[in-house]
């Protein structure tokens, strides 16, 4: 519950500003509903539930006005006026944001604070042993914590497409896309292979060349062809324009496959194929693990059996012997976003781990929870999370309608949207919150999602749709 604290001067803005009327002034401070959920459970309809953030929001579609809520309310903070239930708090925050004073407080909050400030004062009064079973007892406040992960990655400042480490990656976890055709990437692989060691460089030693189209037959860009008993290649020293994706060691998959063909071996992926049996419910576990690989390198093969995790064998940092753009690195992230954070919560909706929430347009990070599959960040519209990864997904349509059976009219959508698509329109003359509706601007709104995110009473019937823009 939201709660008013000694500096309260009764100048009631809070009161005024309530979209639901749970405020009042009582011995000259501001009272309000306290969220104790005895109107829901009461409620015979079961037309108040209870939000994300711990109020409660009443169903004007279910309500019928009965009136149990109101002789249940252990405060009396409830009323009915022409039908319509009031006094009961949603906990969008309003009344804080209003306050002149700066006397709203979250009772999560200064609960949370006054529980900090009684261990500092023991630990100033405790001998040495107690204050260290006190710092076991700290209060999660500022971490410099970090969630990790360590993974084969690829410099992309170095890399030159050149496709190596993904031709001899034995488990296929790289993939190299060129956009051109029929081009010499440089892979070297056709020398490789040359029995007679006629081909550097991409140059082909007529004198040493036997025509044994080794080199043609390996060739994985087709830029080697045949000219009156020739080898030629095609198109060298060609700048690659393209994207390599490598499994993030992330983790996910052996998580979604829990039959234990998946398993992490000192922060390595290891997978045995014998383990996992081709029946019904494998397969369905494997099309799901494909489903949820964040950079899209996990597949099922011809044989039902698994590809495209990475084994941390080091085999594509051998074979990028020239540019040593692939290493071992340790990815770091301290659960920070940047500025550009909208918070529209689509970091929260695709966390497969459920380590990310918001709350009033902070972004929180639970960085025990987190495994670093960067899931977060591909989805991010406005790219406000760090990742390695080049894969990326952008909305491209969807659908927003505002619930006026269930807006409150706090306007937390209004004030949020990044786009403006959100405003409140008059139903009468008389311009207030108890007159307007909010309506959304279907050409204006992109479909983020902070209005749903932030709404205290889940009025937006929302859907969207991603697709691949992965460059």
């Amino acid at each position: 519950m939201f709660l008013s604290v000694k500096d309260c001067g009764g100048k009631g803005i809070c009161i005024k500003n309530c979209p639901t009327e749970a405020i009042r002034t009582i011995g000259g401070k501001s009272f309000s509903c306290i969220c104790c959920g005895a109107c829901a459970e009461a409620c015979p309809n079961h037309a108040i539930f209870k939000n994300k953030y711990g109020g409660y929001v009443v169903d004007k579609a279910r309500c019928n006005g009965c009136g149990v809520c109101e002789f249940t309310c252990p405060i009396e903070s409830i009323h009915i006026e022409d039908g319509v239930v009031k006094g009961i708090c949603s906990r969008c925050g309003v009344c804080e944001e209003v306050c002149p004073d700066h006397a709203r407080m979250d009772a999560y909050d200064l609960v949370q604070d006054k529980q900090q400030k009684l261990l500092n004062s023991l630990k100033a009064v405790m001998p040495k042993a107690g204050k260290a079973k006190l710092e076991s007892m700290k209060i999660p406040a500022k971490s410099e914590k970090v969630a990790k992960r360590i993974c084969v990655n690829t410099n992309l400042d170095d890399c030159e497409l050149c496709g190596r480490c993904s031709i001899y990656c034995p488990t296929g976890a790289i993939k190299v896309d060129i956009e051109q055709d029929k081009i010499c990437t440089n892979c070297r692989v056709c020398e490789d292979v040359c029995p007679s060691g006629a081909i550097k460089a991409g140059v082909v030693n007529t004198d040493k060349c036997s025509l044994c189209l080794s080199c043609y037959n390996h060739c994985p860009n087709d830029a080697i062809v045949l000219d009156n008993f020739s080898v030629v290649v095609n198109k060298l020293n060609q700048k690659m324009n393209g994207t390599i994706i490598s499994c993030l060691n992330c983790g996910l998959c052996s998580e979604t496959l829990d039959n234990g063909s998946i398993k992490k071996v000192k922060s390595s992926l290891r997978y045995d194929p014998y383990l996992d049996e081709d029946n019904y419910e494998n397969k369905e576990k494997r099309l799901l693990a494909s489903e949820i690989c964040p950079v899209g390198t996990l597949k099922e093969n011809n044989e039902s059996k698994l590809r495209g995790l990475c084994v941390s064998c080091g085999l594509c940092i051998k074979k990028c012997d020239q540019k040593k753009a692939r290493s071992i690195e340790t990815i770091t992230w301290n659960g920070k976003v940047s500025d550009d954070c909208i918070s529209c919560g689509i970091c929260a909706e695709f966390c497969p781990e459920n380590a990310i929430t918001i709350k009033r347009g902070t972004v929180s990070v639970d960085l025990d929870k987190c495994i670093m599959c960067e899931t977060c960040a591909i989805h991010c519209p406005k790219d406000a999370i760090p990742k390695t990864t080049l894969v990326k997904k952008e909305i491209v349509s969807g659908f927003n309608y505002l619930d006026e059976n269930l807006c409150i009219k706090c306007g937390l959508c209004e004030g949020i949207c990044p786009e403006k698509a959100i405003s409140a329109v008059p139903i009468d003359s008389n311009i207030n919150s108890a007159n307007v509706k909010y309506v959304v601007d279907d050409e204006k709104c992109t479909y983020c999602g902070a209005c749903r995110n932030i709404c205290p009473s889940k009025a937006f019937i929302f859907e969207r749709k991603f697709k691949d823009v992965t460059k």
